[in-house]
């Protein structure tokens, strides 16, 4: 999701610019604390759904089931968390979905932020919201990649904005399968951690 920089958001994905000063960024989901199924282990065979998670869209991709290759599957544009729960809900059930993977924006340095606890968030409300586990991976550059991977196929501009969020779900669930599914995902030093010396 991140481009070459330290910063963690997109440029338009996570801001909610709409050019006119005011923000249609829908809010964050609130979770207070994890359901079970947000530590609940992603089991090791079926269909995963990956996300990667913006606040004004999700970029979508699942996996076949027996894990071998992640596919682009949508751009979903947020509207509020009453109709984005049901529509999330509804592509995980339509695809059989049997966890979900979600992307986790950190720094270049291994650092999590805002944007990384706004994804937490996002996946602990998802994981109450579906009963599925949830699962955390690295995401970094992801994005750029989807552009430069969609600039490669000579696609116009508006084009590669459709469709770049879905590419970097593609990537980064494709990541997760060639790095085994490790049942714990990614993790990331907290900010306020002190790397061991």
């Amino acid at each position: 999701m991140t481009g070459a920089s330290d910063n963690a958001a997109g440029p338009d994905k996570e801001t909610g610019s709409q050019g006119n000063g005011e923000s249609s960024t829908p809010p964050l989901p609130h979770s207070p604390s994890p359901p079970p199924s947000a530590t609940r282990a992603v089991p090791s065979k079926g269909v995963l759904l990956g996300i990667d998670y913006g606040t004004v869209r999700h970029g979508l991709a699942v996996t076949d089931p027996d894990r071998i290759i992640a596919s682009p599957l949508d751009t979903y544009a947020r509207r509020s968390e009453a109709l984005d729960g049901p529509h999330l809900a509804r592509v995980a059930a339509d695809n059989r979905a049997v966890g979900i993977v979600v992307g986790l924006p950190i720094h270049a340095n291994g650092q999590e932020s805002d944007s990384s606890r706004a994804a937490r968030a996002f996946g602990a409300w998802l994981a109450g919201l579906t009963g599925l586990p949830v699962v955390f991976w690295d995401e970094r550059y992801t994005t750029w990649f989807a552009e430069g991977a969609l600039l490669g196929a000579k696609l116009t501009h508006k084009k590669r904005k459709e469709k770049r969020d879905r590419v970097a779900a593609q990537m980064i669930l494709q990541s997760y399968l060639e790095a085994g599914c490790p049942p714990g995902g990614s993790g990331a030093a907290e900010p306020d951690e002190t790397p061991a010396g």
